[in-house]
């Protein structure tokens, strides 16, 4: 084993005990934005999820650039499970309802919300606060629970995942809003925006068996979300996806918004204090020219409110 080799299995090892060392995002990426031309990336930190929510979209231009009137939208969280906000497993409630809530006041005919849920959905969307958060902006909550509601879809240039059964109203959108939660996961590494993804997917479980990054690198060519904001607020380190304890937390508030997924993901596993080239499906998905996990080649806008 040569040093690359080693590093990298030390990292990853590190990643599935969730043995992070979280850093603050203004110590992370080095491109300087020109002042002129529309971020790339935003990192906001400091505030709440929803006003954080708020500065991110006004630097990349509104949500205009995003939803127009007439459209229908989803917006996808991470509700996997059953757990309280406040141990980091799901999408923060409020940062839903500010996005929502966004896409409403933009004229959107409708706006979905809805995750293939790893526990009990309806228990999972009621304890993750998200349902209410959702239909308190206006956002229809569906459930994502029968096979009835997913279309054979081809996953175009796959490698090993060439074809799969997809929630009908994630590939039917006129907008499709990935917003997921940034935390530790056993056999990832990291879940984040690409991993996110698995949650309009109907038989993600086969995903395991035949090789987990690959099959997240291949999905993520079927369709690039319009926008991707991560929740950075409380992130979990430690025995993730689900969280065990509030112990497992570390509270960053902290959010990154960026149209490409690659560069989403490659900046919020820095927030993790992970290198993007040790979670494997970030690299792979960078290889296939899906986006850039090169931070120092990006526009980057930095925020502190």
């Amino acid at each position: 084993m040569n040093r690359r080799e080693f590093i990298k299995k030390s990292i990853q090892a590190a990643a599935a005990a969730g043995a992070y060392t979280m850093l603050p995002a203004s110590k992370l990426f080095g491109a300087v934005p020109d002042g002129k031309t529309p971020p790339h990336l935003v990192a906001v930190k400091n505030s709440t999820p929803a006003k954080m929510y708020a500065a991110a979209l006004s630097a990349m231009g509104g949500i205009s650039q995003f939803v127009r009137r007439g459209q229908t939208v989803v917006v996808k969280p991470n509700i996997g499970w059953d757990v309280t906000p406040e141990l980091g497993g799901n999408t923060n409630p409020q940062l839903v309802e500010a996005v929502v809530k966004s896409c409403v006041d933009a004229g959107a005919k409708k706006v979905y919300v809805f995750d293939h849920t790893c526990d009990n959905w309806k228990k999972t969307y009621k304890t993750s606060g998200i349902e209410d958060a959702a239909k308190k902006a206006g956002a229809l909550v569906v459930s994502a629970a029968s096979e009835a509601d997913y279309i054979n879809v081809k996953v175009p240039g796959g490698k090993t995942l060439k074809e799969t059964k997809v929630h009908k109203l994630a590939a039917e959108s006129d907008v499709f809003i990935n917003v997921p939660v940034l935390k530790n996961h056993g056999s990832s590494g990291l879940t984040i925006a690409m991993k996110n993804l698995m949650g309009i997917v109907w038989n993600r479980w086969s995903w395991h068996a035949t090789g987990l990054h690959q099959c997240i690198a291949d999905f993520a060519a079927y369709r690039k979300p319009d926008l991707n904001i991560v929740d950075c607020y409380r992130v979990m380190k430690a025995n993730g996806p689900r969280g065990v304890s509030k112990e497992d937390v570390v509270l960053m508030k902290t959010l990154i918004m960026s149209k490409d997924m690659v560069a989403a993901d490659a900046a919020s596993a820095k927030i993790a204090g992970a290198d993007p080239e040790d979670i494997e499906y970030i690299k792979l998905a960078d290889a296939k020219g899906i986006g850039t996990m090169n931070l120092d080649s990006i526009n980057i806008r930095r925020i502190t409110l």
